[in-house]
């Protein structure tokens, strides 16, 4: 539990993180504003607060940011944004978006049930369905609210969720909002997959990653869908971090090791390599149309604006069209490794486009991105609640825009930062 923390005269930020604020002794629910602001407002001028930097260039290889300190940086490497493929700021897309601008205005204006369907969201569903090789997709207005509301529909007080401890926090909080019974198996571990799978009985659902976000691993889909199978689980896999990257045709985890019609729900997001906003789930249609009524997140919700929509519709047709996309990228992320091990860098099990950089010291990061920023280099801060305590890393993303002088120089800067302040030997 939470250390409760109450007001004070002052207190050193390097004490406190956001597991310091989540309980308050009083019976005011506002009690906790006031102590956490004291942290807070102490916290962002003395640096230990990098977060929401605002950018004021697309997410390409390099960006132009104003740190919370009032510092302007101008050409930051950047190896912070998830822009696997480079297509947030194609110039088809910008005009797709442009033209559905003058034709539908800014937003939908309604719920998908309600006033807020048009046609570029039926065709965004259909275009993904044929991409899937699935009877339906349904698109939500963010990836999070994909999970949330895909679980929470599906899944009953009684039945059991088995999901892997490094699942992302929309499972995590889907299964709390469908009152199911949870249980979290030891990451990428079959065998405890099967220990918690026998102790359930009745209706269950397995959750997981096509790859875990903070670690850059891959799950071993073909062990995880064979004990599931075995204890008549469904399978929904999350492929945010995989979708349009991995497989002979972009389809993802799934696709690579021969198992789509094996994983009963395909989860994807489109912030990450088509680069815009939304998430989708891909199924049968008998699930397309249970969710239209259970899926509290989707129906209660603003739909897509129709200008994300037609982006990222034709972001999807680029990603089809243009393989050599994911060869650039497979072809970065192959020469990026090699670098990081030319330099000594750890990044643990990451067989992805994301590679951990493990700082492991929560006092220290903060310190360690200022000193990445100044010499060039835009790498935020993973800290707890987004990882455990004492698992602070940074996290490289690299995209298929990268140049490579840029991975070249975003590797000199990381390593030469690192090993100047003794994380680096």
């Amino acid at each position: 539990m939470a250390t409760r923390v109450e007001a004070r005269t002052s207190m050193n930020p390097l004490d406190y993180d956001y597991s310091s604020f989540f309980y308050s002794s009083s019976d005011d629910p506002f009690s906790i504003l006031e102590p956490y602001n004291e942290w807070f407002n102490q916290a962002v001028p003395e640096g230990y607060y990098l977060f929401a930097q605002a950018m004021s260039t697309p997410p390409s290889g390099t960006v132009d940011l104003t740190e919370g300190l009032h510092h302007n940086h101008v050409k930051l490497v950047n190896l912070s944004s998830y822009n696997y493929l480079g297509l947030s700021y194609r110039r088809e897309v910008i005009e797709a978006g442009k033209a559905a601008l003058d034709k539908y205005g800014l937003g939908a204006a309604g719920s998908p049930i309600l006033s807020g369907t048009m046609d570029v969201h039926m065709e965004l569903e259909a275009a993904l369905a044929r991409f899937k090789k699935k009877e339906a997709v349904m698109v939500f207005p963010t990836g999070y609210s994909t999970n949330v509301g895909m679980i929470s529909a599906l899944m009953r007080p009684g039945d059991w969720i088995i999901a892997d401890q490094n699942a992302h926090a929309s499972i995590v909080d889907g299964a709390i909002l469908s009152k199911a019974n949870v249980r979290f198996f030891r990451h990428n571990n079959p065998a405890d997959l099967e220990k918690k799978l026998k102790q359930t009985t009745g209706k269950k659902l397995v959750a997981i990653e096509g790859v875990y976000s903070m670690d850059g691993d891959e799950c071993p889909l073909p062990e995880l869908v064979a004990v599931a199978k075995k204890y008549g689980a469904r399978i929904l896999l999350d492929e945010a971090h995989s979708a349009f990257v991995y497989g002979a045709n972009g389809r993802g985890v799934a696709e690579k090791f021969g198992l789509e019609d094996e994983v009963d729900v395909h989860i994807g997001t489109f912030s990450k390599a088509l680069g815009g906003q939304g998430g989708y789930v891909a199924g049968s249609q008998n699930l397309y149309n249970y969710l239209k009524g259970f899926a509290r997140s989707r129906v209660f919700s603003c739909a897509l604006s129709p200008v994300v929509a037609a982006g990222v519709l034709k972001a999807l047709e680029l990603a089809i069209a243009e393989p050599e996309l994911r060869d650039k990228l497979w072809s970065n992320v192959a020469y990026m490794r090699g670098r990081l091990e030319e330099e000594g860098v750890d990044v643990g099990d990451a067989t992805s486009q994301i590679f951990p950089i493990m700082v492991r010291n929560d006092r220290r990061i903060f310190e360690l991105g200022h000193k990445l920023l100044k010499a060039g280099l835009y790498l935020q801060p993973i800290i707890y609640p987004a990882v455990a305590k004492h698992r602070s890393r940074f996290r490289v993303s690299v995209s298929s825009s990268h140049t490579i002088e840029q991975l070249d120089e975003g590797v000199s800067i990381l390593a030469r930062v690192l090993r100047d302040e003794g994380i680096l030997v």
